[in-house]
């Protein structure tokens, strides 16, 4: 190899390793020939920064939102959206508002069946009122069966006196009350909460999901079950 070709190979970035060995083969090898190879390899090697995807115009920034609105099962706060979508959360409040604009019809399109509201936890989408009827008779469609009226009346003795035993409940009701208790475990109303300390029985209260039916925060907001009972002693009192 003539001198000058071994200059351009040199001057050519080679990989460290392959340097060293040359080195060790009796080529000469200099500390800034093999500094210069390590630095080319790191920047070869180096994992290009990946970055979040982020909606590329504003179309797609309304369009993420609403792909986020639809699959979460509660209300989105901006934080939330902004942080699921890198952005700042003002951008994500103008969005928002561009959102609700459009699916009211304001910014001249069609006035969609649904709308989107702003609760104290956030944004949530909901049918329109105006649909309401429309949405009940889907409902009554769909349903599997409702609560029968013995399984209503055990579920309120469970509301009101919970935490409660199954003979306590049957106690009240004068009836057994098993396979209704069963019905109403199953739907998600009732559950276990722990078992007496007096008989071991398995004790029974309601669940969230009956708040939520219900339309309450806590148990606290229930109506008192006193004014309910007025005139049954009196009924009594006549059938005697």
């Amino acid at each position: 190899m003539t001198t000058e070709r071994t200059a351009a190979v040199r001057r050519a970035p080679q990989e460290p390793v392959a340097l060293l060995l040359s080195g060790l083969l009796g080529a000469p090898v200099d500390d800034a020939e093999l500094t210069e190879a390590f630095a080319a390899r790191d920047r070869t090697e180096a994992p290009a920064a990946i970055e979040p995807a982020r909606p590329s115009s504003l179309d797609d920034l309304d369009a993420a939102i609403e792909a986020l609105l639809v699959v979460a099962d509660r209300p989105l706060d901006l934080i939330t959206i902004a942080t699921a979508l890198d952005r700042p959360v003002a951008v994500i409040r103008q969005a928002v508002e561009r959102v609700r604009a459009d699916y009211d019809g304001i910014a001249g399109g069609r006035r969609r069946g649904f709308e989107l509201r702003e609760l104290a936890s956030g944004y949530r989408l909901y049918a329109r009122p105006a649909h309401d009827e429309h949405v009940r008779q889907l409902l009554e469609v769909e349903t599997t069966g409702r609560l029968s009226q013995a399984a209503l009346e055990t579920l309120a003795v469970i509301t009101y006196r919970q935490p409660v035993t199954r003979g306590q409940i049957a106690a009240i009701r004068a009836v057994s009350v098993d396979s209704v208790l069963k019905t109403l475990v199953a739907r998600g109303l009732v559950t276990e909460v722990g078992r007496s300390e007096e008989t071991g029985a398995v004790l029974y209260g309601t669940t969230d999901d009956l708040l939520v039916a219900l339309g309450l925060r806590s148990l606290d907001e229930l109506p008192p079950l006193a004014p309910l009972l007025e005139g049954v002693e009196a009924v009594h009192a006549d059938a005697r």
